[in-house]
């Protein structure tokens, strides 16, 4: 008798332990995934003279794509380099 109590408590944790995964899964990480797909989709849209938003709040236009980092103009004659991480949005 003891034994059946105990063999019931251990599946009831392990039930509850796999609704708690499952409930974390598709509220956190399944979200996220689609958010760094969309955003890894943003980037490769990128080309030049397309305007971004830079995650600094500024906006610019890209000048040059290089495979780590962006020459973007920010005004008339001022081109600062950024890495790709750093663009906020694509216009």
């Amino acid at each position: 008798m003891e034994m059946e109590v105990a063999n019931n408590s251990i599946l009831g944790m392990l039930l509850y332990c796999a609704i708690i995964f499952a409930v974390i899964y598709f509220f956190l990480i399944m979200p996220n995934k689609r958010r760094q797909a969309e955003y890894k989709k943003m980037l490769e849209t990128l080309k030049v003279g397309s305007k971004i938003l830079v995650s600094g709040g500024i906006f610019g236009v890209v000048k040059k794509i290089g495979e780590k980092n962006l020459e973007v103009e920010i005004a008339k004659g001022v081109v600062v380099e950024i890495p790709k991480g750093a663009v906020a949005n694509v216009e």
